[in-house]
């Protein structure tokens, strides 16, 4: 599938985009497969919003319960002083996570593509087992900011293999909050771990930290060398689990769907501190 200059671009860069992965139909039937699944959502009184920063403190029971189902998670500013949802439901998610690919019939069959379980063992995974997955909705006006992270903080394994594989559902540009990394920066260090620290209770709301393991900052917006990832709907962006990447907030009046799936290998061994866990009765799955 990938020619040996494009692992090579990979392994430099630790990303690499590839236009025209998938087509605008598929995208088109997943983004209004997304769309039934918010309309058909009912909140809990949790009303769980998905923030990347200060992530310890909205680890609530439903985050923490996603790993092995399917959820909705509100946008930061969805809501209004009083706590009321300030425009329609349909423009308040942030995203669907985190095991639709494994729960829904078309997110499966948008992830289970034998081409992209080529691409998965071109760039290095042995046996890549589909771990997590979110739809994001990056709203118009309140699309929320992602801040620097390492998708190795938050899917960690010994040894690292999580490799992040990001769909363009929509055109994503530097006005809707398109993807941000440094080239080459993967060859750093991995600057924090995302823990449950209440294995006996991980429903309660305190039940994750965050753990420094670099005092050093990692590469971000002020750096030199980051470059915009703006890219047409359908490319995918494979992304090495050690790269630091962001996006910025969506203040334009365009959303910018994104699918992205988090694979890890077999091999490797998977830490019961992740937050990430699922039921023995629900085991991963191969990618084709």
């Amino acid at each position: 599938m990938l020619t040996p200059d494009q692992i090579a671009r990979y392994d430099a860069d630790g990303f690499l985009v590839l236009p025209n992965f998938v087509s605008l139909d598929d995208c088109a039937r997943l983004r209004a497969r997304a769309n039934e699944i918010v309309e058909g959502w009912e909140p809990s009184e949790e009303r769980s919003v998905f923030t990347t920063n200060q992530q310890e403190r909205v680890s609530n029971g439903e985050f923490l319960a996603s790993g092995a189902s399917t959820w909705c998670f509100f946008e930061e500013e969805a809501f209004d002083p009083d706590g009321v949802l300030a425009q329609a439901k349909e423009l308040s998610i942030n995203k669907i996570g985190h095991a639709q690919h494994d729960t829904d019939d078309e997110f499966e069959r948008f992830a289970y593509n034998p081409a992209l379980g080529e691409v998965a063992r071109d760039v290095g995974m042995l046996d890549p087992l589909a771990l997590q997955s979110m739809y994001i909705f990056k709203q118009p006006r309140i699309g929320g900011e992602v801040g620097v992270h390492q998708d190795a903080t938050f899917l960690y394994t010994e040894p690292i293999t999580v490799t992040g594989f990001w769909f363009a559902i929509e055109d994503a540009t530097i006005d809707n909050g398109c993807l941000w990394a440094v080239p080459g920066t993967h060859r750093g260090p991995l600057y924090e771990l995302f823990k449950r620290n209440r294995l006996d209770d991980p429903a309660a709301a305190d039940g994750t930290t965050m753990e420094t393991l670099s005092t050093e900052p990692p590469p971000g917006p002020d750096s030199p060398g980051a470059v915009p990832l703006e890219v047409a709907a359908g490319t995918m962006i494979v992304l090495n689990g050690v790269l630091p990447h962001w996006s910025g907030v969506n203040r334009s009046g365009i959303s910018r769907h994104a699918y992205s799936l988090h694979c890890i290998d077999s091999a490797a061994e998977y830490p019961e501190w992740n937050w990430l866990q699922r039921p023995a009765d629900f085991p991963l799955r191969q990618l084709h």
